[in-house]
């Protein structure tokens, strides 16, 4: 009977003791959440601060235009009906003053210019006859040998052969004019453009040989608002970019006297005097320097660019980064001009800022210069 109820009391205490481990178990799931232990936020990234600065910015004021030649000349023929017998220079040559740049055939000019000087020889020797005459009669006017009407006959053909020597001289002048116009000579200095002269071809007066750029002058024909027209002046120093890439500096030569009716833009013509690899019809957009003036800037590495705005990442109080929208102006060497947006004792993350969103928590460095850590120098979120 003893033994018979001890695996019975074995049984019952093995399973208060079960029932009490699940009631210590049930009150401790049930602790209040207040004695919980507060879980530790980690810093996303260490970053530098800033502050907005004040700079002295030029003032610019930008415009597209053309390039084109200062002045072109036409060269073409005076001589009419001659035939085009030599072509010296090609589109591209760079040519003086007084240059011969082509020639005509000059056979027919000189076969007149012969012809002009028999007819010439012959009024002369006609010449030395009436006035010999006309001596004669001079001499006897007063003897009454010759009667006045015939005096007057003598005299008369004196005066008509001298007419005549002075037309062949004005024909021997233009003769001698048409000769030397076989010769196309090149009326300044400068670059030869376009070319139109084949030789062979017999030309009418008037017809053009050649186009030049006078003394190779290429200039820039900005269209500028009306709006910002008035603050343009004569000297004022052009910085221009063609579709080369390279800069080239000008100079403001004159500003038209007129605005468009329809795009209410002005001609602004400016000089180039080294024009480099710029040609006469390239696209080129410029700036004008105006002047300068105080502006907030912020590193450029501080302003982000997302959805098309600019943004930079304000720290809070509680070392939290506030993302927020900032206007941006002109830009120079590594800073950018902040419009607005932005509270000018403002601290916002100097660089890193993309590795980081609207309300991440980081360890601000304090010191004016950049943190040399790995995490601040690659961008890198802090371990």
């Amino acid at each position: 009977m003893k033994n018979y109820f001890r695996p019975r009391w074995i049984a019952l205490a093995v399973a208060f003791a079960s029932l009490l481990g699940l009631a210590s178990f049930a009150l401790t799931e049930r602790a209040p959440d207040d004695k919980k232990p507060a879980a530790t936020v980690k810093p996303a990234l260490t970053v530098n601060v800033t502050q907005p600065q004040s700079t002295t910015l030029p003032l610019k004021i930008g415009a597209n235009g053309n390039l084109a030649a200062w002045q072109e000349a036409s060269i073409g023929t005076e001589a009419s009906g001659l035939r085009l017998a030599e072509v010296r220079v090609n589109v591209g040559d760079v040519v003086k003053r007084g240059q011969v740049l082509a020639t005509f055939a000059p056979d027919t000019i000189q076969a007149d210019l012969a012809q002009m000087r028999a007819g010439m020889a012959e009024a002369e020797a006609t010449l030395a006859e009436a006035a010999a005459n006309a001596q004669r009669a001079r001499e006897l006017q007063t003897t009454g040998a010759l009667s006045a009407q015939q005096i007057n006959q003598y005299l008369t053909a004196e005066r008509t052969a001298q007419a005549r020597v002075e037309a062949q001289r004005a024909i021997a002048r233009t003769q001698q004019l048409r000769l030397a116009q076989t010769q196309v000579l090149a009326p300044d200095s400068g670059v030869i453009s376009a070319r139109s002269a084949t030789v062979g071809a017999v030309l009418p007066a008037g017809q053009e040989l050649f186009r030049m750029i006078r003394q190779g002058r290429i200039e820039w024909r900005a269209e500028v608002s009306s709006a910002d027209l008035a603050h343009i002046k004569p000297g004022m120093g052009v910085v221009i970019t063609p579709a080369s890439g390279t800069r080239i500096k000008g100079t403001v030569r004159m500003v038209a006297p007129t605005v468009d009716a329809a795009t209410r833009n002005g001609i602004v013509y400016v000089d180039l005097p080294a024009p480099g690899a710029a040609r006469a019809g390239m696209f080129a957009r410029g700036e004008f320097e105006i002047g300068s003036g105080e502006a907030l800037t912020l590193p450029q590495t501080a302003v982000l660019l997302r959805d098309g705005f600019s943004y930079v990442l304000r720290i809070a109080a509680d070392s939290k980064v506030a993302q927020t929208k900032v206007s941006i102006g002109r830009r120079t060497r590594d800073r950018v001009e902040i419009t607005g947006g932005l509270d000018p004792k403002a601290r916002v993350v100097a660089a890193g800022g993309g590795f980081l969103s609207d309300g991440d928590t980081v360890r601000v460095v304090e010191s004016a210069t950049p943190v040399k850590t790995a995490s601040s120098a690659s961008g890198a979120p802090a371990r």
